[in-house]
């Protein structure tokens, strides 16, 4: 017989089953008919002691295992129907009549198993499902308890919030507080419903408060420290996971919501811009200026450049114009640049305007990465005795220039009686250079220093109109005459929907004991004016500028520097107007000083951080329209 199930059980070394014929056998002998008896009878013992024992615990660890691990494994299938558990809860409540507790939990656990199978059918993206199941050995468990949190620390990052998220903490908070359910029995329904990072918080928080924590560390116990261990990273990694997410998307709502005030806010900023008067303030000392470095421009004239001729304060550089009605915006050069990109921006006047000239440039200049790609388009690093110069910034195929006209008329030259030449001024023709700037996008002009000089200010045989000199014409008609003239020009000659026309006004000198040419002074300032009593009065050519304007057919917008420039006495160039030069020397009443013009970076800075403002107004007009 031995021979013959060896043969059965190898054939060509693979493994087969006896012959089921010879089975029957086995069963004659009276040892075997005993072991059958027996079996049976300790089988019917064993049941009616089950089913009339009423003192068991069937909520115990060992039966809730069973049945809801059965229950559970049945839940994650694929094919899993909820049949099953209906048909399979009264069957065991019919046969098990005390399970109350038991029952219970597998039912939750189904239906909470039924809801996540729900969830994953209906939601787009997959998420992975957790599970784990309990085994007998102390170290199992342990492995099994290290396994599942390190499960958890990777689901952490795939779990998406759900609508139904909301519901489920309700479930499993009210389910929670009708019964007490053992350690494993927790566990169990941690690992079933913990796809969602919102639940599977709250179902961590109920099992860390769980006995399972507590007690001695014996065998008994040491699966359930680790699983606690477990718990406990599962429930950082997942609390840690959602309180970021909600963080997140509150900032993204909170930076949707905020984008209506925010541009509400930029909207009423330009709209207090548009409607306040810049040129009504005072300055204020202000350490983050100037907006270039000192000696950082090469491109400053020597008659602006104090700093290099020995000037030895630097206060008068830090100062900030602050309008009483509004904050200006400070100059942005590399946002200035975008603007001007593509353009041509001209100035036309005297050297006040070249004053600005030169400082718009050092500050742009400033901002562009590559210093090469700006210069002067014939090669000029002297600014003084040409008629015109032009400052390219290649990299934004636009242009600063500057063309030299003091009166934005025509200096003329005309025949006397004798036959020798005589210099007058024409008023009624506009500057020789107004043709290569009509097309120009933006003009900024100024006049009015060169109107003081003796042969402006006296009137005598000087001005001429045609054909005619005047014998003698006051200084303000003959003012008024040039500015008409201009501003016909203008109306003639420049489309308001392509050009910008600005026109800045008197920059107010400060000479003390004389005028430039006799002895006047202005070395010792170091300090703005600050009383406004100590100020002059309105400068009278300038009212004649404002009459001009309101009459002309074009929009000029008024740059009225006047006021503002006539506080600043500390900001001229004095004695520091040359280089190389002894102190006897700068005091000597030889040398002239310059209580006109103004240090770079200094003054003339603020002129183009108006000019920017006004550049921003007029974008924010653009949209509007």
């Amino acid at each position: 017989m031995a021979d013959a199930a060896t043969k059965h059980f190898s054939t060509n070394g693979r493994a087969v089953l006896p012959d089921l014929k010879t089975f029957p056998s086995l069963l004659k002998t009276r040892r075997s008919l005993a072991f059958v008896y027996g079996f049976m009878f300790a089988f019917v013992v064993f049941t009616a002691f089950l089913t009339f024992n009423s003192s068991l615990n069937w909520s115990s660890p060992l039966f809730v295992n069973i049945f809801s691990i059965t229950n559970s494994s049945s839940s994650t299938t694929a094919t899993t129907s909820d049949s099953y558990g209906s048909h399979f809860s009264p069957v065991f409540s019919y046969f098990f009549p005390n399970n109350n507790i038991a029952t219970s939990s597998s039912q939750q656990s189904h239906a909470l198993s039924s809801e996540n199978s729900t969830h994953r059918s209906n939601n787009t993206t997959s998420e992975p499902v957790l599970t784990h199941k309990a085994v007998p050995s102390v170290k199992n468990k342990t492995k099994s308890a290290e396994n599942f949190a390190e499960s958890a620390v990777l689901h952490k990052n795939s779990t998406r919030s759900s609508p139904n998220v909301n519901k489920e903490l309700a479930n499993s908070n009210s389910q929670t507080q009708t019964k007490q359910s053992s350690d494993k029995g927790e566990s169990l329904k941690l690992n079933q419903t913990a796809t969602r990072a919102p639940r599977v918080s709250v179902a961590v928080n109920q099992s860390v408060n769980s006995p399972a924590k507590s007690g001695p560390l014996g065998k008994d116990n040491l699966g359930k420290v680790d699983k606690g261990v477990a718990q406990e990273r599962l429930k950082e990694n997942y609390t840690a996971s959602f309180s970021k997410k909600q963080s997140n998307e509150t900032k993204q709502t909170n930076g949707a919501s905020s984008q209506v005030p925010e541009k509400r806010k930029i909207e009423t900023w330009m709209q207090n811009l548009t409607n306040c008067n810049l040129f009504d303030g005072e300055w204020v000392m202000d350490d983050s200026y100037p907006l270039y470095k000192p000696g950082s421009c090469s491109l400053i004239d020597e008659q602006f450049n104090c700093i290099r001729n020995g000037r030895p304060d630097n206060d008068y550089q830090k100062y900030k114009w602050k309008p009483y009605g509004c904050n200006l915006p400070r100059l942005n050069a590399v946002h200035m640049l975008d603007l001007l990109k593509g353009k041509r921006l001209v100035f036309v006047g005297d050297s006040l305007n070249r004053n600005m000239w030169e400082s718009l440039v050092c500050i742009l200049k400033g901002a562009v990465k590559d210093q090469k790609k700006v210069y002067e388009a014939n090669g000029r690093n002297y600014f003084r005795g040409e008629a015109s110069y032009s400052f390219v910034f290649k990299d934004y195929d636009f242009t600063i220039e500057f063309f030299v006209s003091p009166f934005l008329v025509q200096e003329w030259e005309m025949l006397d009686k004798n036959g020798t030449k005589k210099e007058t001024l024409r008023l009624d023709l506009v500057g020789r250079f107004s043709e290569q700037y009509r097309n120009a996008d933006i003009i900024i002009f100024n006049t009015g220093h060169w109107w003081t000089h003796d042969k402006t200010s006296l009137g005598k045989d000087y001005y001429q109109e045609g054909s005619h000199v005047y014998k003698e014409l006051n200084v303000l008609e003959a003012f008024r005459k040039a500015l008409t003239t201009w501003g016909r020009w203008i109306d003639a000659n420049i489309n308001p929907m392509k050009s910008l026309v600005f026109f800045r006004g008197y920059s107010e000198s400060h000479f003390s004991g004389g005028q430039w040419n006799s002895g006047g002074a202005c070395d010792s300032e170091v300090r703005p004016i600050k009383n406004v009593t100590y100020l002059r009065e309105y400068e009278p050519k300038m009212k004649v500028l404002e009459k001009v304007l309101r009459g002309m057919k074009t929009h000029v917008t008024y740059l009225n520097v006047t006021r503002m420039t006539d506080y600043r006495k500390d900001g001229h160039p004095s004695i520091y107007r040359k280089q190389n030069l002894s102190k006897e020397e700068r005091r000597s009443s030889l040398l002239y000083q310059d209580c006109s013009h103004w240090c770079l970076p200094g003054v003339p800075d603020t002129w183009n951080e108006i000019l920017y403002t006004q550049l921003l107004i007029n974008e924010n007009r653009k949209r509007h329209r």
